[in-house]
């Protein structure tokens, strides 16, 4: 059985999200997933949609994960390697 070949414009689309970064900041990342994870929740997206958002979503989640350690490994070298709870400041 022979599995389905991608449409060129489901090619094309990923090759424009290859090409392009996925957030301009990690607030509009963060905003992006809040509102995507909400029309997720609410259930009433066609199934195609659906596996097009999570995608995205995964995309998202994982830009502003990747956001989230760079920052933490700056704090890193500015407190000489050793991360300080934020109350001890």
């Amino acid at each position: 059985m022979t599995s389905p070949t991608p449409s060129p414009t489901t090619k094309a689309s990923a090759r424009a999200r290859a090409a392009s970064p996925v957030a301009t900041s990690y607030e509009t990342a963060l905003e992006e997933l809040e509102q995507l994870v909400a029309r997720l929740d609410a259930g009433q997206l066609p199934l195609d949609q659906l596996l097009t958002q999570y995608q995205r979503g995964a995309e998202l989640l994982a830009y502003c994960r990747a956001r989230l350690e760079a920052v933490e490994n700056q704090i890193k070298v500015l407190e000489g390697d050793a991360l300080k709870p934020w109350d001890a400041a």
